[in-house]
């Protein structure tokens, strides 16, 4: 039970990094004079499916470190190669098609993906030492 609320944790900070990102980036095309609805669409979407992501592959890691313990280690790797697949197909399909339909930006959808590895990094500055 300790490593779901971890996982939570863990997506709060992801979500917070993603909505401060977003408000930069709004920012940032505003200043550009380039801010119209598909960025504002393109963003709020991009930091969906970045949280979402986070949160189905920590889950999904918990999972396998569960069934690792039970003795399931074959099991494990492949509940995360197959959420790993799936993950992408879904992302990159919900991407291609608002992309290609006009309704986002597609510079405001990606960078909210982009910048997860860059967040959690930086969340580490802020850890405690010998804390979760």
């Amino acid at each position: 039970m300790n490593s779901r609320r971890e996982v939570l944790h863990e997506t709060l900070i992801v979500f917070l990094g993603e909505l401060i990102v977003y408000l930069i980036m709004i920012g940032v095309f505003a200043l550009a004079g380039a801010l119209d609805g598909t960025v504002w669409l393109g963003g709020a979407v991009g930091l969906g499916l970045a949280v979402g992501n986070f949160f189905l592959m920590a889950m999904n890691v918990d999972l396998a470190a569960d069934r690792a313990v039970n003795e399931d280690v074959q099991g494990g790797k492949n509940l995360i190669r197959s959420s790993y697949i799936i993950r992408m197909i879904l992302i990159f399909g919900i991407l291609l098609l608002l992309v290609k339909s006009g309704r986002c930006n597609p510079f405001a959808s990606i960078i909210p993906l982009a910048v997860v590895r860059w967040i959690l990094t930086v969340a580490e500055f802020f850890r405690k030492k010998g804390g979760a």
